[in-house]
Parts: C-alpha cells; structure tokens; sequence
C-alpha cells in the first residue's frame, strides 16, 4: 500500500512538473509562431519601401551596392548589440530575486558598454577606409565615391541608433515584459550562463 501511494506521489509530481515544461515550451512555441507571422507581413513592405525610396533618390547601381553593405553591417552590429544586452540582463534573472526597472536599466547599461568598444573600433575603420575614397579624384573614383558615400554616412548614424536607441528599446520592452510578468531568461541563455558560474 505504502509503495502504490509512493509511486503516485512520484509521478504526480513528475507529471507536474512535466506539465509546466510543456506550458512553458508551448507559449515559446506559439510566441514563434505569432512572430513568423507578423514577420511575413512587415519585412515584404520594409523592403519595397527601402527599394521605392533607394530608386527614386538614386539611379545609380553603385549606391544601391553601398546602401545594402551599410545595411549589413548595421544589423550585424544591432544583433550582437542585442546578444550582448539579454546576456546581461539574463545574469540578473538567474539570480533569482525580482527585478525592478533600475535593475533592467541596468543591465542594459552593462551590456551595452561591453559593445561600445568594438562598435566604435568598427567604425573607426570603415570611416579611416572609405573617407580616402571620397576625395579621391584617380582612375575609378568616379563608381567608389557613390558606393562609399551612403556607408560614410550611414555607419555615422548606424553608431547613434545602435549605441543610443537599441538599449532604449531593450529597456522599454523589457519592462513592458516585467510588468505584464513574462520576463524569463532565454532558454539559450540559461545554459551559457550556467556554464559560465
């Protein structure tokens, strides 16, 4: 008798806690789904309005090159930036005590000064190597400037909105996640940090 109440006891709280890893994958699940299809709407009409505005300002082949390396670097950067800012607020949620917005605020400070320095060493050598090319006057210099005028500009502003606006909007959602109490740490993350301490 002793054993069957045993074993009961045993799966019950298996099957809970089986229950809740379902759940949980189950709202990860769904949440990618909701994501893919709001992504099939929104990128479409990001790229024909990008590809609108880039014919109708320029003609030329040569800057539509240069606009889709800028584009390349700039999300990279954006994408590491962000890796960078859940690794720092992932520390603070495996700690275990709750976060308030100052804690969110934060970590997003940590994590984007650990990416201060390689973006702006990123920059610093994209400009020392393109601005040369600007005043360039010799052979082929009339197909570079056009490809290394918009990046010249364009890693200027990409440093701003990666430096300044990515860890804004880090914040921002993740306290609009803290209060609607959905703010868990990345399931990627929880295993690198756990191998870390």
């Amino acid at each position: 008798m002793r054993s069957i109440a045993l074993s009961r006891s045993l799966f019950g709280c298996a099957g809970i806690s089986l229950l809740r890893a379902f759940y949980q994958c189950s709202g990860e699940y769904e949440f990618q789904l909701r994501a893919k299809e709001r992504l099939k709407i929104i990128l479409p009409v990001v790229f024909f309005v990008i590809f609108l505005l880039l014919y109708i300002v320029f003609f030329s082949v040569a800057v539509w090159v240069g606009y889709i390396a800028l584009f390349g670097i700039a999300v990279e950067t954006g994408v590491v930036m962000v890796v960078y800012l859940h690794e720092a607020l992932d520390k603070r949620l495996t700690s275990g005590r709750p976060l308030s917005n100052a804690d969110i605020e934060e970590a997003a400070i940590e994590g984007a000064v650990q990416r201060l320095r390689p973006k702006l060493m990123t920059v610093c050598a994209v400009l020392a190597s393109l601005i040369p090319i600007l005043w360039a006057n010799g052979i082929g210099s009339d197909v570079m400037k056009p490809i290394a005028a918009p990046m010249v500009g364009g890693m200027i502003t990409s440093t701003i909105h990666v430096l300044i606006l990515v860890p804004v909007f880090f914040v921002m959602m993740k306290e609009r996640a803290s209060r609607r109490g959905m703010l868990q740490p990345q399931v990627e993350n929880k295993e690198m940090v756990a191998a870390r301490t």
